[in-house]
């Protein structure tokens, strides 16, 4: 990575993690960064989504991407991630299911003096053997440990998140995510994001940017939206686009009715 940029990412770590404030949940869907908010007691997030990766050599669309979460307690969430692919390069055209993300999230920081941090454990699961076949999805069960942290900064509201991939089978990897944004109304809300995933020994190397946003247009319904690409074109495979187009579903009571907005 360029040293410019390095030296900008440790710049905005030091202001996260120094300027004091309260804070608010920015991460999560349509970002590739979570954050340590979790739905609510007995309350359901859900989340449908479109999402597109354009690398040169690769075209992948992610029709849906499923992500359902469950609240047990005020601070922990039940989550299913999983993806339906379809790949149109390289050729053939194939399709399949890729590889699932059963997991768990516990904010045990909640909101001491501004901070809120939590863990979020997940297991990669193997695909199966027709979607690794294609290339859709990985032949590794491999053990996924984020931390998440956020905080507010004046008016930016931002969080950050660090993890490593623990293979049964496959490979390491670590992603490491930053996230700014800001509620421009009760409703609006504008993201911007840095995200870099990295593989030991193998593709994925990729450093990206994008910008996004949420906005609430029906009770208990958000549209969520985000577009952007690598820092570096189609170095090593790096996607030269990359977006998220969906809604988010929030319900409480078990799933029985639409959570009132705030």
């Amino acid at each position: 990575m360029p040293r410019n940029k390095v030296l900008f990412l440790l710049t905005m770590l030091t202001i996260f993690l120094f300027v004091p404030s309260l804070a608010q949940a920015q991460g999560g869907p349509p970002l590739l960064t979570n954050d340590p908010g979790t739905p609510g007691a007995k309350n359901w997030e859900i989340n449908l989504a479109v999402m597109p990766a354009l690398a040169q050599n690769a075209h992948d669309f992610q029709l849906p991407q499923l992500d359902f979460n469950y609240g047990v307690g005020a601070t922990i969430q039940l989550t299913f991630e999983v993806p339906y692919v379809l790949q149109t390069l390289p050729k053939p055209v194939s399709s399949g299911w890729s590889n699932s993300f059963p997991g768990v999230k516990w904010r045990f920081i909640d909101n001491k003096k501004g901070w809120n941090v939590s863990i979020f454990p997940q297991m990669e699961l193997n695909g199966s053997a027709d979607a690794i076949r294609h290339g859709i999805a990985q032949s590794a069960t491999r053990f996924l440990m984020p931390v998440e942290v956020q905080r507010n900064v004046g008016p930016l509201e931002l969080d950050f998140e660090a993890g490593y991939y623990f293979p049964i089978h496959g490979h390491e990897e670590r992603i490491i995510g930053f996230a700014a944004g800001h509620n421009f109304t009760k409703k609006a809300e504008l993201i911007g994001e840095v995200y870099n995933d990295r593989a030991m020994g193998t593709l994925p190397h990729d450093t990206t940017w994008d910008l996004g946003g949420r906005y609430g247009f029906h009770k208990g319904l958000i549209f969520l939206f985000m577009a952007g690409r690598s820092f570096s074109g189609n170095s090593s495979g790096q996607p030269n686009f990359l977006a998220y187009i969906g809604v988010q579903i929030l319900l409480e009571k078990n799933g029985l009715a639409l959570h009132a907005e705030e």
